[in-house]
């Protein structure tokens, strides 16, 4: 992990107190509200429906055991005991009293955390793939440039105040966990002919109320250019993005203004004056990020194949855990543990004080205390010795965070919606609560194979829905809440790109919503092939059999 050095130690104490003071000015009535909004969002305060919203930032998802700890602490000393784990790779606090998150701040400052640019019109937390560092498929691990992005643009003085939010994904696997081309910047590493690591840069991706696939600008970039051509990128953006319309204003909207010829050719126009000036990465930078993450000295470990085996089969439970919960490491005798916040009952990605103090413990033990926050609002423990994997599992299952459903349909991506968010048309948790209530039999599940279901309160799409295999958009119609229902989508895998789902028609009543799902899954099960999986199925027949099952009832 990134350690911070006394130039970061002195900038965050210094941020903290510069908004400590401003915090009383606002509280003493000596600012207004408008004056105090750009300050509050560039710390990470949101004002929600019924508190203040506190996102803290998890650079590229990686935390250590101390820095869970710290969280769990603020979650029991200023909040309701709980966190909230968003599908950006933060942590979010939905109870904080206004006049204590300058203390929370300071807090968060004594492990090297902090809120900056978790909101606002600036570039925010640079995201990553959950198994950085550990994957088998994976070819590059990013998280060092990731870490030389984030320095790069944390006030930046030229991109402080963008036309919008602006969002960037990195990956180096084959199997793109980071969903990079539905951001406004997605990067994919990878080693070119001569073993040499190279970059390709997508432009213009994103959900929200009008979703886009990116476009691929330049493949091959070499590692020296990845901060000039982003640079460039970003002024053109910054130069060119409306102002005028904050729903125009994303870079998405910019490119298909342009083309992406247009666009790419006013990068080139910038890039010119920037690819050999002081951006420019050197090898000697390079190296020294690579040395905050150098992997750990794994154990030369006995063959523990057969063994597991006899784990597995002498414990059915177990065997479905490492069936969907473990994944391959790239360190002989290691796996990567998913732990799943998806328990029936409980809102996706809530985690308890209790439970973040158990998993900062558990990576502290098993995993050279480093852990993980997926997209999928899951914690990922990376490191872990397949001879503890039992051990692991019944500490998560004894704490509830044992559930076999890693990539099942309960395991659901889903926003606080209008439970907490000011800005949501419909509720969201209640529904996810409800489709895991009905579904949640694991045979059943199994039967479906892997089944991505997201759900979105309102068209920013923080639930990702346009992505998901089902997607779920809450609608308002005339004060009461409806639900539209997306089928096809996915967030990108195997070098390919994401595909938007396809909306099936006429949203329906929250009490219907089951219903429908169950159609689907119906219509799925009929038409698929041998261990057809849902994506598969759906592009194979089409969206029409499953509306024709949807709607014939109201025919």
């Amino acid at each position: 992990m990134y350690q911070y050095d006394k130039f970061d130690h002195t900038f965050v104490a210094e941020r903290v107190a510069h908004y400590r003071a401003q915090t009383l000015r606002y509280l003493d009535g000596k600012l207004s509200e408008d004056e105090f909004l750009q300050l509050r969002l560039r710390n990470g305060l949101y004002v929600q429906r019924l508190a203040p919203m506190l996102r803290v930032a998890v650079p590229y998802g990686t935390l250590s055991s101390d820095q869970l700890r710290m969280l769990a602490a603020i979650a029991r000393k200023y909040d309701r005991g709980y966190g909230h784990l968003s599908t950006r790779q933060n942590m979010q606090y939905n109870w904080p009293e206004l006049a204590e998150v300058p203390d929370i701040l300071e807090d968060l400052a004594s492990v090297e955390m902090h809120a900056i640019q978790t909101s606002g019109n600036c570039i925010r937390n640079v995201t990553t793939d959950e198994f950085s560092g550990a994957a088998l498929d994976e070819s590059v691990d990013v998280r060092p440039y990731c870490e030389i992005l984030r320095q790069w643009s944390t006030s930046h003085p030229e991109f402080d105040w963008l036309p919008r939010k602006f969002k960037i994904a990195v990956t180096g696997a084959t199997e793109d966990r980071a969903a990079i081309t539905v951001h406004d910047i997605g990067i994919r590493a990878h080693r070119d002919d001569q073993d040499q690591i190279v970059f390709d840069i997508f432009v213009g991706g994103g959900l929200g109320r009008t979703p886009v696939v990116g476009v691929l600008m330049i493949s091959g970039l070499p590692v020296e250019h990845l901060l000039t051509y982003v640079e460039a990128i970003m002024r053109v953006y910054n130069r060119f993005g409306r102002r005028d319309n904050k729903y125009r204003a994303r870079i998405k909207i910019l490119v298909r203004a342009l083309t992406a010829d247009g666009f790419r050719d006013r990068i080139d126009e910038e890039w010119m004056h920037l690819k050999s000036g002081p951006s420019t990465l050197t090898q000697d930078e390079v190296d020294r990020m690579r040395l905050h993450f150098t992997p750990p000295k794994f154990d030369t470990l006995p063959d523990f194949t057969d063994a597991l085996a006899q784990q597995r089969l002498a414990e059915p439970e177990f065997s479905r855990w490492v069936k969907h919960n473990v994944t391959p490491h790239k360190a002989p005798g290691y796996a990567v543990v998913t732990l799943s916040t998806k328990v029936t009952g409980i809102p996706p990605g809530d985690v308890s004080d209790e439970q973040m103090d158990c998993v900062a413990d558990w990576a502290e033990a098993w995993s050279f205390s480093e852990l993980r926050i997926s997209h999928e609002q899951n914690f990922v423990i990376p490191h872990v010795a397949q001879n503890k994997l039992l051990e692991l599992w019944g500490a998560a299952r004894a704490a509830g965070m044992g559930a076999s459903n890693k990539g099942l349909l309960t395991d659901i991506i889903c926003c606080p919606g209008g439970d907490y968010c000011s800005l949501a048309n419909a509720k969201s948790i209640p529904v996810a609560e409800s489709i895991q209530r009905r579904f949640d039999d694991y045979d059943y599940q199994h039967d479906l194979h892997e089944l991505d279901i997201n759900i979105s309160g309102c068209m920013n799409a923080c639930g990702h829905h346009h992505v998901g295999h089902i997607g779920i958009l809450g609608v308002d119609k005339k004060g009461a809440e409806f639900y539209q229902i997306s089928l096809g989508g996915h967030s990108g895998h195997s070098g390919i790109g994401a595909t938007l789902g396809q909306i099936v028609g006429p949203s329906f009543a929250r009490r219907d919503v089951n219903d429908v799902i169950n159609k689907i899954f119906d219509v799925y099960l009929a038409n698929r092939t041998q261990e057809e999986h849902f994506l598969n199925c759906f592009k194979r027949i089409g969206l029409e059999p499953f509306k024709e099952s949807i709607y014939a009832s109201s025919d």
